[in-house]
């Protein structure tokens, strides 16, 4: 079915479709009929077309009580607008960024965080786009003026990483990309950018460094600041613990070392940037890239890839 396909309107009262965490399922979470949406007067009721799994979500699905309904990003289309008449009208297609619940036929999504999508934005790109490109956006927001910078974006060819390294560029930055090891470089081919598997031999100075693998690799970045950088660590993919030193910061450098966490940024704003994320994608001037898209009856398996790091860019699910 295409993307102006038909969405099946919700009637009070009705179930639907959805996942839900299941200590007892495979991988942990199963899908199943559930019971009607709890809607706050705010909420815009999204017929889900994509939805999009984030790295974030996988410490989510293993902590929230057994039962919980998944899911932040998602597009599709307003079968609902909100009751107090904010957001997007009926029919409009959108994408948004829910509290939970967005793996299932429809979900409520606080009005001020959807936004529509140009006719040119598939709803798989846009999908990807919630979580991962307003992290992107907003994180490469802290080095101020980009334009004629150096800006090194770490676990590149990620989710994050990949649309960080175009929209660096697009703002006129002299990028560098920084990826696991040579399988990983096809995700950033083609890319306004120099690819590299290791800092070693690299000169710098960087201005802005997006790290988002932690561990050695947020230590060794910070040998590769410029005076006045800013190194944003956005997370730690490696799972693992970075632990510094006094003599781990350069000498005579001084840069700032500052936490980035989306929401601790406006969301009352998410929906105007998320629209001009999904203009550029509609104007070809950002790209969505993934190895997994799948059919959302094979959301296990695609959140298992995830896990054992099978995956890069996006991990998409669609619902035809």
């Amino acid at each position: 079915m295409s993307d102006r396909g038909r969405t099946r309107r919700p009637q009070i009262g009705e179930a639907m479709i959805g996942h839900i965490t299941d200590p007892a399922a495979e991988g942990g979470l199963a899908r199943r009929e559930l019971p009607e949406l709890e809607l706050d007067p705010h909420d815009t009721v999204i017929g889900v077309r994509a939805y999009s799994v984030n790295r974030g979500e996988l410490n989510l699905l293993r902590n929230r009580p057994d039962g919980w309904r998944p899911g932040q990003d998602v597009s599709g289309v307003v079968v609902r607008q909100a009751a107090d008449g904010t957001g997007p009208e009926a029919g409009v297609r959108v994408a948004g960024h829910a509290d939970g619940g967005s793996w299932s036929e429809w979900v409520g999504v606080p009005s001020h965080r959807v936004a529509p999508i140009p006719d040119g934005t598939s709803f798989a790109d846009a999908a990807a786009l919630p979580a991962a490109g307003l992290t992107a956006f907003r994180a490469l927001q802290t080095g101020g003026p980009l334009l004629g910078k150096r800006v090194l974006v770490t676990g590149a060819s990620g989710g994050v990483g990949h649309l960080a390294v175009q929209l660096a560029s697009l703002a006129g930055a002299n990028v560098t990309g920084l990826v696991s090891g040579p399988q990983r470089r096809e995700a950033l081919a083609g890319l306004d950018a120099e690819v590299v598997t290791s800092l070693d031999g690299i000169d710098g100075p960087f201005d802005l460094v997006l790290e988002g693998v932690g561990g050695q690799v947020l230590i060794d970045a910070i040998h590769h600041v410029a005076p006045g950088a800013t190194v944003a660590a956005l997370g730690m993919a490696s799972g693992e613990r970075s632990n510094f030193a006094f003599n781990d910061f350069p000498w005579g450098k001084l840069a700032w070392l500052v936490p980035f966490y989306l929401w601790a940024t406006p969301e009352e704003t998410f929906a105007d940037d998320l629209a001009y994320l999904a203009r550029l994608v509609g104007d070809g001037r950002l790209e969505v890239r993934w190895n997994v898209r799948r059919d959302w009856s094979e959301t296990v398996e695609a959140v298992s890839m995830l896990r054992e790091r099978q995956a890069t860019g996006k991990v998409v699910l669609t619902i035809s």
